[in-house]
């Protein structure tokens, strides 16, 4: 046996046990709850939340610069976690759940979305709440803060609390190479050199193995995204945010634009397809019934687990970006979470899922697809609308839109990872994430030149290992949560004038912000 099945055997039985037997049930029990808590505040308040994100794209408090370098603004903050969240998950992941665990898994995405906006909006309350400035000055926050500040301030919890941060911040740093690194530009280099085929290049092989082999362009593709990544971690989170804002919201219109063409072209099919998702996602043996002998357990897990993969919500990790905010309110941050899960996985991945299953790629009655690889089962779908002769522009886009969408998941993920260095090396930190940011360049090529899908299979593990602990502390400061939504709401929805706003743990910046709000009026 070689080394990398060695780490498979393992790392599957980690996988198994943090997934299907703690981490789905978990990360769903998390969200009811704080749906039964918030009394279902993201369908309560729903036309509040939409107001105060999508409603505000055009206010200059929320998408416009700040000139504090400490922060970025509130739209940038969202793009910037949307970077690390629309990514191959929504195309790839999309079309792996499908293909993995039927039309079935659409439906517990679905779900897992809808308690996970409440479980991204604790996230981030809890994130803004317990924040601090770094050695530069610049704002931090994360699960690292509110698991050493939040569960650490309970009564013999202060080793708890640290330990559990410690594992979350290493767990994070490992899950930055893999779901943030490697596995995004192994779909890069994939989609890439398939679609837009050199044979000059790709001919030129440099070595083999037994899973694949690796040619000239691959390496070229690889030392492209090396330089590129390079120049724009440099410029810091700034350049980040800055990248962020203008690819993100562009490259999710196009695409929801292009799967709305198809979804409707096939209109007749929708019904269809709707009905596959419902019906399957409770038969005993769902998706290709006893054909195949996918369990019940099985479309539950992969349409969680996928649905996490996509959004992030319960993994602790956009907190990190949506920390960097220069919002007061800890609520105002929340309702950004909320819309982030919806984006995400409500509107982008269901595009996705429909365009599959209304394009007939795959026949939701037999689960026979026309391909056996994810990211190009999307591709096909596009196709059937978007081919000209023998040029095949849905293959095009697809590759693009991979390119793109995991470009900047890699930019967002090095951020967290950046974060999460800090948080481990202490005074050390300016060092420590100096030398984080040339291995997280360097890994790149790893991931171009990778034969092997260990890289994906070892990032589920790691965004497990890395949920449990954050869901710890989310759930352990849920009263925590639920008064600063009660505080929130008493003042700014019903208008309360008598309430004294809740803003941080530390008294010294909660003064300063609170004094910040009285001059500039901010809601």
């Amino acid at each position: 046996m070689s080394f990398l099945d060695t780490v498979a055997k393992y790392n599957d039985v980690v996988n198994s046990f943090v997934w299907t037997k703690v981490g789905v049930w978990l990360l769903i029990a998390t969200g009811i709850l704080f749906t039964i808590i918030t009394k279902g505040f993201q369908i309560t308040h729903i036309g509040h939340w939409m107001k105060k994100t999508i409603g505000s794209m055009f206010d200059d408090k929320v998408k416009g610069h700040t000139d504090d370098k400490a922060s970025i603004s509130q739209f940038q903050a969202l793009c910037t976690a949307l970077a690390a969240t629309v990514g191959v998950g929504n195309i790839a992941g999309v079309a792996a759940a499908i293909m993995s665990g039927g039309p079935g898994a659409v439906f517990w995405m679905w779900v897992a979305a809808f308690f996970g906006m409440m479980t991204n909006y604790s996230e981030n309350i809890l994130g803004i709440y317990f924040r601090r400035k770094n050695h530069a000055d610049e704002w931090s926050g994360g699960a690292m803060y509110y698991l050493q500040d939040g569960l650490g301030g309970y009564k013999g919890m202060k080793k708890v609390g640290r330990v559990l941060a410690v594992i979350f911040a290493i767990c994070a740093t490992l899950a930055s190479f893999g779901i943030g690194n490697m596995g995004q530009v192994n779909k890069i280099v994939i989609n890439l050199t398939n679609a837009f085929k050199i044979p000059a290049l790709s001919d030129v092989v440099l070595y083999s193995t037994e899973s694949g082999s690796v040619n000239l362009y691959m390496l070229i593709v690889g030392v492209f995204l090396l330089i590129v990544v390079g120049i724009v971690l440099i410029g810091g989170l700034q350049r980040i945010a800055t990248v962020a804002e203008k690819i993100i919201p562009f490259m999710v219109v196009v695409f929801i634009a292009g799967s709305l063409i198809i979804i409707f072209g096939n209109i007749t099919s929708i019904p269809a397809a709707f009905g596959a998702i419902f019906k399957m996602a409770f038969t005993k043996e769902a998706a290709w019934g006893a054909a195949t002998g996918i369990t019940f357990k099985t479309v539950i897990t992969m349409g969680c687990k996928r649905g996490v993969f996509s959004n992030e919500a319960g993994l602790g990790s956009s907190v990190m970006v949506h920390s960097n905010s220069n919002v007061l309110e800890p609520v105002k941050q929340g309702l950004w979470g909320i819309f982030e899960v919806f984006a995400d996985t409500i509107v982008v991945c269901t595009m996705t899922a429909l365009t599959i299953l209304t394009s007939g790629v795959i026949d939701i009655h037999t689960g026979v697809a026309v391909t056996d690889s994810d990211s190009t089962l999307v591709a096909e779908a596009f196709n059937t609308m978007f081919k000209f002769g023998n040029f095949e522009l849905g293959k095009y886009f697809i590759a693009l839109a991979i390119l793109l969408f995991a470009f900047t998941t890699v930019l967002g993920w090095s951020h967290y990872g950046a974060k999460a260095v800090e948080y481990l090396a202490g005074d050390k930190a300016p060092v420590a994430v100096k030398v984080y940011k040339i291995i997280f360049v360097l890994m790149i090529l790893s991931g171009a030149l990778m034969t092997s899908s260990i890289a994906w299979d070892i990032s589920d593990t790691f965004n497990g290992l890395m949920m449990l602990p954050n869901l710890i502390g989310v759930l352990s400061l849920s009263p925590l949560v639920l008064k600063l939504t009660n505080n929130y709401v008493a003042r700014r929805i019903k208008g309360k004038k008598d309430v004294r706003p809740m803003l941080s743990y530390d008294k010294d910046i909660e003064e300063a912000n609170i004094k910040k709000i009285e001059e500039t009026g901010e809601e």
